[in-house]
């Protein structure tokens, strides 16, 4: 196991009722800006809850942060804090709205010249200072809830960049189940590989003797193979909604990622493939993660004969042939609960394929992956096998 450091001081209040706590969870006389999403928070009753438990306190709001937050809607919320001198950012809804809190605590006391570098320079110009997060999570996917990564889309650029800082971990987030009754099912699907993906991401790299993390990340594949299906069944069985949110919320707060390689190669294609089509995150990672699969499946073999074993039950056949059904499986999955998995699926053609790697050649980048060796072409391989 390599060597690591993990501290995860967020404070997670989860199930039922958890909303009405609130006012102990949120410092008394902070100024706050309340961000939200599209408007769902206002049909399934989640916003009335917010403010009911919070009356008496200083609260603006803004809403309409995107699915994929844009950074020009965001930088309109940064100057609302400025204007006001708020001080605390309250985030209720998913992934998008929790990103686009922590973008906008890092962003408003942001000495750099432009924001922007946040993402775009965040190796060389890491974030400072952040005002303070809670969230109320509406949607579980992400694991935005319980870590320090946010993704920002800037639209008159068509690019999607993530940065990560401890400065916005929230301080606290609630997590009520009863929020995925009343999902539109699309989301339920997404949320349900998006978390697998994450675990993969940190799995399915190359052993470093770290039994623990491995047997955490099973476990969590197999709570979302197994209770993702009966969420979209019935929407309104709380148990399996309860264990699914748990589940994605474990899968990137960094505890299975601590002292193992990570991945991350199909989040970074699949950011482009929505930066340039608006193709859902989720859905991105499930055209894109059978190609990296079959196509490093000598860097990863050992580790993809362990997921096919363990996770799919598959012992038989030459290691290729096991390589194989394993990627079947992963496919068969994905569809199962609703995701298609080639770029056809989402008329897409071949066309994207240059403009992806041109965007990559742009930034500098010569490798991606675990060990940094999926190059330029192997990016082209990869979603030249997932055109159709």
């Amino acid at each position: 196991m390599n060597n690591f450091e993990f501290h995860n001081p967020v404070k997670i209040c989860f199930g039922k009722g958890e909303i009405a706590k609130l006012p102990n969870l949120v410092p008394a006389k902070a100024s706050i800006l309340l961000v939200y999403g599209g408007g769902s928070i206002m049909k399934n009753g989640i916003y009335d809850q917010v403010k009911n438990a919070l009356k008496g306190f200083n609260i603006h709001e803004f809403g309409g942060i995107e699915v994929n937050p844009h950074y020009e809607t965001l930088m309109k919320a940064v100057e609302l804090v400025k204007e006001h001198r708020l001080d605390y950012i309250l985030a209720v809804g998913g992934g998008s709205v929790l990103d686009g809190a922590k973008f906008i605590a890092a962003a408003a006391l942001w000495e750099g010249s432009d924001p922007w570098d946040i993402l775009a320079k965040r190796y060389q110009m890491p974030v400072q200072k952040a005002l303070p997060i809670g969230t109320v999570l509406t949607l579980p996917a992400t694991g935005s809830e319980m870590n320090g990564n946010s993704v920002v889309t800037r639209w008159e650029t068509h690019e999607k960049l993530a940065f990560g800082s401890p400065h916005v971990l929230p301080q606290f987030s609630i997590l009520d189940p009863q929020v995925v009754f009343s999902l539109p099912p699309i989301h339920i699907s997404n949320g349900i590989v998006d978390a697998f993906v994450h675990v993969i991401e940190q799995y399915l790299t190359y052993p470093v003797d770290s039994p623990i993390q491995d047997r955490f990340a099973e476990s969590i594949l197999l709570t979302l193979i197994e209770e993702g299906p009966k969420v979209l069944k019935n929407q309104t069985n709380y148990e399996a909604a309860a264990n699914f949110m748990w589940a994605a919320t474990m899968a990137l707060n960094g505890l299975i990622g601590a002292g193992v390689p990570q991945d991350w190669a199909t989040h970074m294609i699949g950011h482009e493939l929505t930066a340039f089509h608006g193709i859902d995150h989720g859905q991105t990672l499930c055209i894109v993660l059978p190609g990296l699969m079959s196509l490093k499946r000598k860097n990863k073999e050992q580790k993809l004969l362990q997921f096919g074993e363990r996770i799919w039950k598959i012992t038989e056949g030459t290691t290729d042939e096991k390589i194989d059904a394993t990627i079947a499986r992963t496919v068969q999955f994905f569809e199962s609960v609703g995701i298609k998995t080639k770029l056809s699926d989402y008329g897409v053609g071949r066309e994207v394929i240059a403009k992806i790697v041109d965007r990559f050649a742009s930034r500098g980048v010569k490798g991606i992956g675990e060990r940094g060796d999926l190059t330029l072409d192997q990016i082209a391989e990869i979603l030249e096998s997932r055109l159709s």
